[in-house]
């Protein structure tokens, strides 16, 4: 117990302390005096550990539950308000880490949480209605199972343009980065290997993609981290900003709008970032 509550205390500690100092030699700037950050909502106790998030319709959103939750989706206002939910059929839930949605109408789940990088059955359920198909992947690049080093747990990806972005979230304690793979978003098994990498102190927790797919986010335990998108290609040779959010255990990320976000953490809290648009997007 004891032990347990030195742990909390030192991720506490961490994510109190943590700024945007380390990112701006890697050209992100600080705009935190350029964002507002509102707490708008709590979530209700069916979503205990929200950890992803998802666009519905009429300003509501779909949410899942972490690691070990039922094999549902849930739907909730800006309040944080469950006011729907949708059983995965054909579907467990071991580690669900994130969603996306792509301009089909399709809802994709992440299931592929690694705490301890030994998995060998990553998963994404690509849903819609009561469809579901199954996206199996495993990463070229390890070939020890758990892996020497500890990269291969991932809660963070996106839907652009036919192909899923993942990032994956280090738990090496130096020389931390964080690995961009591409997927298809079709069913079937693949191997994928890293296209870049970024380096970050924070271990990467959620992703998404602006609606005008101009650029993309990064959210960590303390930080968001934006970059740019040109030539319709996802990579980090165009950082634009880091704003420093210290809102707990942050989980879950959307653009609501190009000139909001908004992010949950696993206190059950919503939170609103509102953008000086031309600022932080355009730089």
């Amino acid at each position: 117990m004891f032990k347990s509550q030195l742990a909390i205390l030192y991720f506490a500690f961490k994510i109190a302390t943590c700024s945007c100092v380390p990112e701006k030699e890697k050209g992100l700037e600080n705009y935190r005096d350029k964002s507002k950050i509102t707490k708008i909502g709590k979530l209700d106790q069916q979503v205990a550990e929200s950890s992803g998030l998802a666009k519905a319709e009429d300003n509501t959103y779909w949410t899942n539950n972490d690691s070990g939750g039922s094999n549902k989706l849930f739907k909730i206002n800006r309040k944080g308000q469950v006011t729907d939910s949708l059983e995965v059929l054909k579907a467990r839930n071991i580690d669900w880490e994130e969603l996306a949605k792509d301009d089909k109408g399709n809802i994709y789940i992440g299931d592929y949480g690694n705490n301890g990088n030994s998995r060998t059955d990553l998963i994404i359920y690509k849903v819609n209605g009561t469809k579901t198909e199954e996206i199996r992947f495993k990463y070229t690049d390890q070939n020890k199972f758990p892996a020497l080093k500890k990269n291969f747990d991932c809660e963070a990806f996106f839907w652009f343009n036919g192909q899923l972005h993942l990032f994956s979230k280090s738990r090496e304690e130096q020389n931390r980065v964080t690995k961009h793979y591409i997927l298809p978003d079709t069913a079937g098994s693949y191997s994928i290997s890293p296209q870049n990498e970024f380096p970050i102190e924070q271990q990467v927790t959620a992703a998404d993609i602006s609606p005008d797919q101009q650029s993309f986010i990064l959210l960590t335990y303390g930080k968001l981290l934006f970059f740019g998108i040109e030539n319709e290609t996802i990579d980090f040779k165009n950082p634009l900003a880091c704003i420093k959010t210290k809102r707990k255990q942050t989980e879950a990320v959307i653009f609501d709008t190009n000139q909001s976000i908004l992010f949950t953490n696993e206190q059950r809290e919503l939170f609103r970032i509102k953008l000086d648009h031309q600022v932080v997007l355009n730089n």
